[in-house]
C-alpha cells in the first residue's frame, strides 16, 4: 500500500502525531514538534503493514476486513473502528491529553490509545516500534510488570498499560476481551489505575476542546470545515513558548521526485501572522496572546537588528540544514531534511508581519495583557528596520535560494509596518509619533507605487521595475495597500489569474526557480484568488472555486501545502497552516450572514 497524506493529526500543543487510515501512528516527534521522530514511518519507502517497518504504532486485527475513521465531534480525538472478516470489531481512541488541572493546562508529551471491543472477540496484534536518531535504529526496550521503557534517543519514553506487556514486546496475536489503556509518555511512574485515569483524561480532553470550540465565532456555512481547521491550527502551536509551526512534518516533497523537501517544523513569522490573523477573526484570542509573548521575546533578543524569517520553537536562531540519511523519505523520495536554510535569508516582509501581528493588541480589550506604550516603543525599531530595508533586495516570501530582487510583497509589508505603527500611536495618544510613522508610510507608498506599478502593462509587478507575476500580488488588497476597485488592482488580478491559474488551482509563480518549473499548485494561493474574485464582484465564481477546494481535503478535513494540477493528490508538508488559514478566511468571507438564518 502506498503512503498518502490522508492522515489524522492528534496533539495537545506540546506533543503531536499523525494517524493513518488504518489506525497506525506513523509520525510523531519528541520531546517537541521539531525533535527526533519517535514515529518515523511516514518517511519510509515501505508499506507500514510490512512486518519489518519500524517507526510506527499499529493496532491490527487478524483477518482484517474494513476500517472506519473519524474525529470525535469538535475535538482532535480520533476514533478508528476496525472489523475483521468474521464480523468482530473494536475501536481505537487516539489522543494527547489536554485539560486544566491545578490552575494550569496539563499537556504532557504523551500519547494515549484506548482499545475497546465492540462486537465478538477480535484477535489483535500491537506493534509499537519507535525509532531513535532519525530512523537510524529501533529504540531499545526495558520492561517492568506493567510498563515498557524505550531508551537510546534524546528522550526516554515509557509505556504504561493494563494489558500483558509481553503481548506488546513479542507482538503476539491475542483475543481482545477487556478494554486496553496505553499511556506513552515521560519516563515517570504512573501511580494510578491506567484505565480509569486514561478514561478520565479522555473525558476531560473532550470537554476542553469542545469548550474551546464554543468560544469561536464561526460563519453560518461550512462550520465543520472551519472548526476542524481552527482546531488543527491550534495543534500547530507550541504553547510553552507561543511559537506556531508551519506544519507538523518535514520533507514531504512538493511533487514527485522534486527535491523540494523542506523541514516545516519551525516558526515562520509570516505563517504565524496569517494563523493568528485567521484565528483572531474567529475570536480565538488565546492564540494571539500566546504568540505575542513569543514575538516580544524575539524582538528583545534581536534588539532592533535584522530579524530572521524563521526561528525554532524555543526561539533558536540557528536552524542549520542537514540530512537524515537513515530515512529514505516519503515514498522513498528523499532527501529528508532537518533544519531550514531560510534562517539565513533576508526576507523583509517579516518586519511587517511582526507589527501586523501585534497591532491588534493595542485595540483589543479582551486580552489579559493589552499592549502598552512600552510595547509600542519596543516595536519602533522594527518599524525603523522596515523603513530601512523596504526598497532593498531579498529572497521574497517564496524563499528563492538562488536569486534576489526588490519584491513588491516585501516592500508592501514593510509599508504596512509603518502604517500600522501610525494607527497604534493614535490609539495610544502619541500624536507626534503617529505623524512620524504616517509620514514614513506615505513616503514608502509613493516609491512602491512608482516602482512596483508597470505602466506599460497597466498592472503591478512582483518586483520593482519588473514585469514578473506572482500570487502574492493578490495580498495588496488584504493589507489595504490598494482597494479592490482600483483599476490597477483589477488589471493585476486579471493578469495573475491568467498567468498563474492551472484549472481551478493557482501557482505561486510560473518562472523556473532553483529546482526547475513548479509542477504543483500552491493551496494558499488558490484561496487568495478566491478572496480576490469575491472582492472583485465575482462572488459566484469565488464560491464555486471554494467548494472545489473543500472537496480536495483529506478524510480528516485538512489540506497540505500543494496539490497536483488534476486535483487528485496532495503534496507538501501536512497539515499546512497556510492552507487552513485560507480555508477559514474564505469561509468567513463567502458565507451568508447569521442574520439571514435567524
Amino acid at each position: 500500500m502506498i503512503q498518502t497524506l490522508d492522515l489524522f493529526p492528534i496533539g495537545n500543543c506540546a506533543a503531536s502525531g499523525l494517524v493513518d487510515r488504518h489506525g497506525r501512528i506513523v509520525w510523531g516527534c519528541v520531546p517537541r514538534v521539531d525533535g527526533d521522530p519517535f514515529f518515523s514511518a511516514l518517511l519510509s519507502d515501505r508499506d507500514p503493514a510490512d512486518r519489518d517497518v519500524h517507526g510506527l504504532w499499529a493496532i491490527e486485527a487478524e483477518d482484517h476486513a474494513s476500517t472506519r475513521q473519524a474525529y470525535l465531534r469538535n475535538t482532535p480525538i480520533v476514533r478508528t473502528e476496525v472489523t475483521n472478516k468474521h464480523g468482530d470489531s473494536f475501536e481505537i481512541l487516539d489522543f494527547c491529553p489536554r485539560y486544566r488541572q491545578f490552575g494550569r493546562v496539563y499537556r504532557p508529551t504523551a500519547y494515549i490509545r484506548l482499545v475497546r471491543q465492540i462486537t465478538g472477540a477480535p484477535r489483535i496484534r500491537i506493534r509499537l516500534r519507535p525509532t531513535i536518531n532519525w530512523g537510524e535504529a529501533p529504540a531499545k526496550q526495558t520492561t517492568g510488570s506493567n510498563h515498557i521503557r524505550y531508551v537510546g534517543g534524546p528522550t526516554t519514553m515509557r509505556l504504561t498499560t493494563n494489558t500483558s506487556v509481553s503481548h506488546i514486546t513479542e507482538e503476539r496475536v491475542f483475543r481482545l476481551e477487556e478494554p486496553i489503556a496505553m499511556f506513552l509518555g515521560p519516563d515517570e511512574g504512573f501511580d494510578a489505575d491506567v484505565m480509569a485515569t486514561s478514561s478520565r483524561m479522555l473525558n476531560e480532553t473532550t470537554d476542553y476542546w469542545r469548550g474551546w470550540v464554543r468560544t469561536l465565532s464561526v460563519p453560518v456555512e461550512w462550520q465543520e470545515a472551519v472548526i476542524r481547521s481552527a482546531i488543527t491550527l491550534k495543534l500547530c502551536a507550541y504553547e510553552e513558548t507561543g511559537a506556531i509551526v508551519a506544519a507538523l512534518t518535514t520533507s514531504i516533497p512538493e511533487h514527485a521526485e522534486s527535491g523540494r523537501n523542506w523541514d516545516y517544523r519551525y516558526c515562520w513569522l509570516r505563517d504565524a501572522y496569517y494563523v493568528v490573523q485567521a484565528l483572531t477573526r474567529l475570536g480565538a484570542a488565546d492564540m494571539l496572546e500566546n504568540y505575542l509573548s513569543y514575538l516580544r521575546n524575539l524582538v528583545d533578543t534581536e534588539g532592533g537588528g535584522p530579524v530572521q524569517p524563521v526561528y525554532g520553537v524555543g526561539l533558536e536562531p540557528g536552524l542549520v540544514e542537514r540530512f537524515a540519511d537513515a530515512l529514505p523519505g516519503y515514498r522513498g523520495m528523499g532527501p529528508v531534511r532537518i533544519g531550514n536554510q531560510a534562517h539565513e535569508h533576508l526576507q523583509h516582509d517579516v518586519y511587517g508581519q511582526i507589527i501586523l501581528s501585534t497591532v491588534q493588541a493595542f485595540f483589543d480589550e479582551r486580552l489579559l495583557r493589552p499592549a502598552t506604550v512600552e510595547d509600542f516603543r519596543d516595536l519602533e525599531p522594527v518599524g525603523e528596520r522596515a523603513y530601512e530595508m523596504y526598497a532593498t533586495p531579498d529572497a521574497s516570501l517564496w524563499e528563492f535560494r538562488g536569486r534576489e530582487a526588490i519584491h513588491t510583497y516585501s516592500a508592501v509589508m514593510c509599508w504596512a509596518a509603518c502604517d500600522r505603527l501610525g494607527n497604534a500611536a493614535v490609539q495610544l495618544g502619541l500624536l507626534e509619533r503617529a505623524k512620524y510613522w504616517n509620514a514614513r508610510a506615505d513616503e514608502m507608498r509613493a516609491v512602491i507605487e512608482e516602482r512596483a506599478y508597470n505602466p506599460a502593462l497597466g498592472r503591478f509587478a512582483a518586483t520593482f521595475d519588473g514585469d514578473e507575476l506572482d500570487a502574492s500580488l493578490l495580498q495588496l488588497v488584504d493589507v489595504r495597500f490598494v482597494a479592490p476597485s482600483d483599476p490597477r488592482m483589477a488589471a493585476t488580478i486579471e493578469a495573475v489569474e491568467k498567468g498563474l491559474r492551472r484549472g481551478p488551482y493557482m501557482l505561486r509563480y510560473a518562472l523556473p526557480d532553483d529546482f526547475g518549473e513548479p509542477k504543483t499548485a500552491f493551496n494558499i494561493c488558490t484561496f487568495w484568488l478566491i478572496e480576490a474574485l469575491y472582492l472583485s464582484g465575482r462572488a459566484g465564481e469565488a464560491r464555486e472555486l471554494f467548494e472545489e477546494m473543500l472537496t480536495r481535503r483529506t478524510a480528516a478535513g485538512l489540506l497540505s501545502e500543494d496539490i497536483s494540477f488534476d486535483g487528485n493528490e496532495l503534496w507538501g508538508n501536512y497539515p499546512q497552516t497556510y492552507s487552513l488559514v485560507g480555508l477559514i478566511n474564505c469561509a468567513a468571507l463567502l458565507s451568508k450572514p447569521w442574520a439571514a438564518v435567524r
